[in-house]
């Protein structure tokens, strides 16, 4: 089968649509049949340049940043269509050649002209406004970040997205709350698969709690929507109770400038570190000294890709009781109010007074993370879905 994966972002960009598609991508082209033949004849089409990403290490062809006439050749020749997003223009391609199309809803951007279900002009979470018809609060909340004209240019494209999204062969929500959320037809639910990072025989003393001050991370982009000054206001709650605690912010973002100012006026230095991006051996090595992973988002996570990596690990999450990350997380972790300082300051001093939660819910998430966010499991998920449309 010729199918064709097609991701507007792509390496050497680093987010989890990103992460998400390449691994899925190696895993098609890593199917064999009973005479060991290629399942898939895979290529991957993306709007990102290459830069200086080796594509050497790549076992499929990539396609980038092709002409409107190349993709539309390119949408010919394959059998399946796979969209990593609504992206207008190659769904708009495909319904003219009448392929079957599988699109992967990663964000909202079927029914949110931001993509986030945010309300940008205070940053609090949208009903739904493009949904019940309320286009002109779509249209102000764009144009906090953009022109008028360009925000109800938005709006307007936001009706052929939509409507192609209903036409299309299948929908994939990467959680049950996406699929709530987007409303569409033919939707099906496939998780998001990590790399099984321990051996099932793995011994309780290898997640067991460790000596020394604990340490904290935070690891992701650093973008409003992740909350990071309600992490900085906790880490600031817990110094002033005179807690011995480490705090890592590992990523980096349009954000960071803002939150190393609120670390100096807070005056947490000594408790909080920036690192910067860290890829490869370095992020390894860090994180292999982190006890509890936190993610504080305030909008509507739509899996929590970084929490089903950290379970995966045996590592502690704790996490905002929102969207598709509570969805993940389950009660294998520990979950917080969104937004509420308060409440993860008080999530952090449990695992601060009693480090057997440490052990407890590591093995716990493990568990969790193994039963449902297998990368083997989304890879043959998605193989099914593709053979059916065939």
């Amino acid at each position: 089968m010729k199918l064709l994966l097609y991701s507007h972002s792509f390496a050497p960009r680093v987010g989890g649509v990103e992460t998400i598609v390449l691994s899925l991508a190696r895993g098609l082209t890593e199917l064999r049949t009973v005479d060991n033949r290629p399942q898939f004849e895979l290529t991957l089409v993306t709007e990102t340049s290459a830069g200086d990403f080796d594509e050497r290490s790549l076992v499929f062809p990539v396609v980038r940043e092709p002409s409107p006439l190349a993709l539309k050749r390119l949408i010919d020749a394959a059998d399946v269509i796979h969209l990593a997003g609504p992206a207008l223009l190659p769904l708009f391609l495909a319904w003219l050649s009448r392929k079957p199309v599988v699109l992967e809803h990663h964000g909202y951007q079927s029914i949110c002209p931001n993509g986030l279900l945010l309300h940008q002009p205070d940053g609090s979470l949208c009903p739904g406004h493009f949904q019940a018809g309320h286009y002109e609060r779509c249209v102000r909340c764009q144009a906090t970040e953009m022109s008028w004209p360009k925000s109800f240019a938005q709006l307007l494209l936001m009706f052929p997205r939509n409507i192609l999204a209903r036409s299309v062969a299948c929908n994939i929500a990467v959680s049950r709350h996406v699929a709530e959320r987007i409303g569409l037809p033919k939707s099906r639910v496939v998780y998001h698969g990590v790399e099984n990072a321990r051996r099932p025989e793995i011994a309780d003393a290898e997640i067991a709690p460790m000596h020394g001050k604990l340490r904290f991370a935070y690891v992701g982009r650093l973008v409003a929507e992740k909350g990071l000054p309600v992490l900085l206001q906790a880490a600031e709650i817990l110094r002033q109770e005179n807690h011995e605690f480490e705090l890592l912010v590992i990523g980096d973002g349009p954000q960071r400038a803002h939150l190393e100012a609120l670390l100096e006026r807070a005056g947490i230095g000594d408790r909080v570190r920036f690192t910067g991006l860290l890829e490869g051996p370095a992020l390894a090595e860090a994180l292999g000294s982190v006890h509890v992973v936190v993610m504080p988002s305030v909008w509507e996570e739509t899996a929590g890709l970084a929490a089903m990596e950290h379970m995966m690990r045996g590592r502690l999450v704790i996490a905002s009781e929102i969207g598709g990350l509570r969805e993940t997380v389950g009660d294998a972790g520990l979950m917080c109010q969104p937004g509420s300082a308060e409440d993860l300051a008080r999530c952090m001093r449990d695992v601060l007074r009693d480090r057997a939660l440490l052990r407890a819910l590591g093995r716990k998430g493990r568990e969790r993370a193994r039963s449902l966010f297998l990368r083997e499991r989304m890879i043959a998920e998605h193989a099914h879905i593709y053979r059916s449309l065939d």
